[in-house]
């Protein structure tokens, strides 16, 4: 074997031999940890959701007669009323069609006239005979009578008709009426033009629910907005109408705007693959709930869908023992047990806990070392869970890094982080209890 293949295996047993060393070396000194002493706080629970912001009540125009825009009398933003006339569009055909429906009904009424004559001729004719029959019935026969009665029947029927026609050129000319009058398009609402989609000249269509490019323009009444935020499946049982929430727009940045929860949706938002596929949400797919909430004091200039995220408060506990999120770790079971001196809750916990396959706690630290205590857990606020039994006022847990929470064991010995600007903390020490 030469020389320098002995020196490179030895080097490599040299190698082997200081890893595990340093290992037990730095196991032995401690593992560096954050600590953070279980106090008691105001803990608030929310669900967070983004979405964006519209007018609590918008009107999206559209024509109900085709034909060329001859006048746009608004532009967007612009402020207006109930009734103001908006755009015009070319009346010609309306008002041509507006003439015939005014003849025609002059015509049917003309129509009613004469056969309202005949029928009162018909009658007296009629009356006439009866009186001479009656008097002497060789003066008119039988038959003649008869006759003059049946004639008389006839022109009263159609006399009706002739009315039934008089009020269908009545119904024919409110029509065209109607059209015309279409043809100026007004105001719906109170409230700004937020969206303008035409220009003078273009052609607007009839308007039907699935033609966007029927679109004129939209009105909103800016004065009341809400925030539609997305919130998954598993929040949406958290939250109920009446909740408050603090919504954030990134048109206005580090302010917050506080709002009440309205409205809950009671059918998801399902993706655009299932509508299309006609079925509900694919696996793997996640399942939002549209949630309303009403601004409660909106800021000037605030305009329809701008992005917005809303945390809404579902709960909140005052003076409540609490621990850092990161300090909540998992540990099965079977790798953790009561320790004699610990309280009568924590004891309690960790025989609750034994029964699931994983336990809840925190490391609590002792005489600069870790033990895993059971912990049974409320609420969970942004940075902190509520602390229902397993900890006390004054215990020292571990918050964290995460990389070392999950390494640690029973027994570890742990030291403060050492900071950037100053010397080595020295190794945490609690009192025990």
């Amino acid at each position: 074997m030469r020389t320098r293949t002995k020196v490179g295996i030895g080097i490599g047993l040299i190698a082997l031999i200081a890893i595990p060393a340093a290992i037990l070396s730095n196991r032995e000194e401690g593992v560096e940890v954050r600590a953070e002493t279980v106090t008691k706080r105001d803990i608030v629970a929310s669900v967070n959701a983004s979405g964006w912001i519209r007018p609590h009540r918008r009107v999206d125009v559209q024509a109900d007669v085709q034909g060329r825009i001859i006048a746009l009398l608004v532009k967007e933003g612009q402020v207006v009323r109930t009734g103001d006339v908006l755009l015009r569009i070319d009346p010609t055909q309306a008002e041509q069609a507006h003439v015939r429906a005014q003849a025609a009904l002059s015509e049917a009424q003309a129509r009613a006239a004469q056969q309202r004559a005949s029928t009162l001729q018909a009658e007296r004719n009629y009356e006439r005979n009866r009186i001479l029959f009656e008097r002497d019935s060789t003066l008119v026969s039988r038959q003649a009578l008869e006759e003059s009665r049946t004639d008389f029947a006839v022109q009263q029927e159609l006399e009706q008709a002739a009315e039934y026609g008089v009020a269908q050129a009545r119904a024919s000319l409110g029509e065209a009426q109607d059209r015309l009058a279409k043809t100026v398009i007004r105001a719906p609402m109170n409230g700004t033009i937020t969206r303008l989609e035409v220009e003078v000249g273009e052609t607007a269509i009839i308007g039907t629910m699935n033609n966007p490019g029927s679109l004129l323009l939209t009105v909103a009444d800016l004065a009341t907005m809400e925030a539609v935020v997305r919130v998954d499946e598993t929040d949406v049982p958290k939250i109920e109408v009446g909740d408050s929430a603090a919504i954030t727009i990134d048109a206005f940045p580090n302010r917050r705007f506080s709002g009440r929860v309205t409205e809950i949706g009671h059918s998801s938002v399902r993706p655009p693959e299932s509508q299309q596929a006609g079925t509900g949400a694919g696996q793997g797919q996640a399942v939002d709930f549209e949630v309303v909430i009403t601004l409660e004091n909106p800021p000037v200039g605030l305009r329809p869908d701008l992005s917005a995220s809303a945390d809404v408060v579902t709960d909140g506990r005052t003076n409540v023992l609490s621990i850092p999120i990161i300090a909540l770790t998992v540990r099965e079971r079977g790798r953790t047990e009561a320790l004699p001196h610990e309280d009568p809750a924590a004891q309690a916990a960790a025989a609750e806990a034994g029964a699931r396959q994983d336990i809840e706690g925190a490391f609590v630290i002792r005489g600069g070392k870790v033990s895993f205590v059971p912990v049974a857990i409320g609420i969970a606020g942004r940075e902190h869970f509520e602390v229902l039994s397993g900890l006390a006022a004054g215990d020292s847990v571990v918050a964290g890094p995460y990389e070392a929470i999950r390494s640690l064991r029973d027994g570890d010995a742990v030291r403060n982080m050492v900071n950037d600007s100053g010397p080595r903390s020295r190794v945490v020490r609690t009192s025990q209890r």
